[in-house]
């Protein structure tokens, strides 16, 4: 990447406004022309939204964009959609014990309706808020019962491939145990076992950072300070740790973008939970000092990759190990090419990623760390800048996204080529959509002085 470090929250606020009047009418297009009865919009097909998909884990986006978009605009039309859809959809979403997505869809949704309600952001209600709590609570008990222990006395929340299988991307689910324990809920087991929701959140986020992210340690020989492995496979039977894998990247000695800015961004968001935790809530089973530096190691070490790895503009393309990268000669040192010929950029990878940078760098501002602090700054200050415009940004109302040249799944081919094209580009999808508007609401926060936009405000 090349850092522009003349940007400023400021500077982009004639690119959110016109950004924010394209997001609304995306929201509204999606919701007067797509089928319901298909199930959750996945991503984009000829610019119209589809579905496919292992689980149902992007109907959060969905509705949680309209929550964003009331947060950013007050346009109240939003939020009652929002709050109807909610209700009369997303239920299964709380007690779906097969899936390691509850932060995807049950934070993005039930956890901004409450925190808008924290902030004073909507009307207060009692029972209202309630209802959100409850749901958060239930959802964090449910998430941390998908669990794996490892041979080393941790553990990890499993994905749907099983016991075997830890995902990188299920950092962000984290969040809903952090939740689910600081509303109070005591999550059970057999004989009325107590389980600490906060202690299993913290290890899966050790063990993320431990068999997840590589630091140059000479642990294979194509560990790299900050690579990411898509998945870890375990051995059920002893808890051993076997091999890195990968579902969505091309291998598991390659790193997938959007594998990376889970983490990236996780890590990042996780340091800012931590601040909120009194020494004793840590105590019983580790403790600050420690959790904090195996989490800021992991997120400087994702950040710089990201920053070493992506093109000039903050553009990944979808894996830094894709077969065809090589014959795009020295694509790192100009801007990224969704139109080539061999292999797909990432822009959803880009803007997860932008999060994460922004938070890492405010994070080390805060803690007195201005010279690192301000590159991670500057780095997400330029990968946002980049999106907020075209060709990232959908301005074409015929196109129900408002992210393009995004990528699912590039290995299982599902990702839409157009004719007269060589690869994927040109589509959208509900997650790259969902976590431009959650950056730009981050940004917008910013510039309007409003509180700080973060995950827990639902909490405090």
């Amino acid at each position: 990447m090349l850092i522009n470090n003349t940007l400023t929250p400021q500077s982009l606020t004639n690119k959110l406004q016109r950004f924010w009047q394209l997001s609304g009418k995306k929201i509204e297009a999606i919701e007067k022309n797509y089928d319901k009865a298909k199930g959750s919009p996945v991503f984009t097909v000829q610019g119209k939204y589809t579905t496919r998909g292992w689980t149902e884990w992007t109907q959060g986006f969905q509705y949680g964009s309209a929550i964003l978009q009331y947060d950013a605009t007050g346009e109240t039309s939003f939020l009652d959609g929002a709050k109807k859809s909610v209700v009369k959809v997303m239920s299964p979403h709380i007690s779906h014990i097969g899936v390691h997505d509850h932060g995807f869809n049950n934070i993005s949704t039930y956890g901004n309706l409450l925190r808008l309600m924290v902030e004073g952001k909507m009307v207060y209600d009692e029972w209202e808020k309630n209802f959100y709590e409850l749901a958060l609570k239930i959802s964090g008990c449910v998430q941390a019962a998908r669990w794996t222990k490892t041979n080393d006395g941790g553990g990890f929340i499993y994905s749907f491939n099983g016991p075997h299988s830890l995902f990188v991307d299920t950092i962000r689910s984290c969040r809903s145990l952090m939740l689910s324990y600081k509303l109070g809920q005591v999550f059970q087991a057999e004989n009325d076992k107590k389980i600490n929701l906060l202690e299993r959140a913290v290890l899966h986020i050790k063990a993320t950072a431990k068999y997840s992210v590589f630091y140059g340690e000479g642990r294979d020989s194509y560990d790299i300070w900050g690579r990411t492995a898509h998945e870890s496979v375990f051995n059920t039977n002893d808890g051993n740790f076997r091999c890195p894998n990968s579902q969505q990247g091309y291998t598991g000695f390659t790193t997938w973008t959007r594998g990376l800015s889970w983490a990236m961004c996780g890590f990042a968001e996780e340091l800012e939970f931590l601040e909120t935790l009194n020494d004793d809530a840590l105590n019983t089973f580790s403790n600050r000092a420690e959790a904090e530096a195996i989490f800021l190691k992991a997120a400087k070490a994702t950040c710089d990759f990201f920053i070493a790895n992506t093109p000039v503009d903050g553009i990944p393309y979808w894996d830094t190990g894709a077969p065809n990268l090589h014959k795009l000669g020295d694509y790192l040192n100009r801007v990224a090419e969704p139109f080539n010929d061999y292999e797909p950029v990432d822009s959803s990878a880009a803007a997860i990623g932008a999060q994460g940078l922004l938070r890492l760098g405010n994070y080390l501002k805060k803690k007195g760390d201005e010279e690192n602090g301000s590159k991670y700054w500057q780095a997400g200050l330029t990968v946002v800048n980049t999106l907020l415009d075209e060709p990232y940004l959908s301005t074409d109302e015929q196109h129900q996204g408002l992210l393009l040249h995004t990528i699912y799944h590039q290995p299982n081919g599902w990702d839409y080529v157009h004719p007269g094209q060589k690869i994927a580009n040109g589509e959208s999808c509900m997650w790259g959509d969902y976590h431009i508007r959650e950056v730009a609401l981050y940004m917008q926060r910013l510039i309007d002085g409003g509180k700080y936009y973060a995950f827990f405000n639902c909490v405090y």
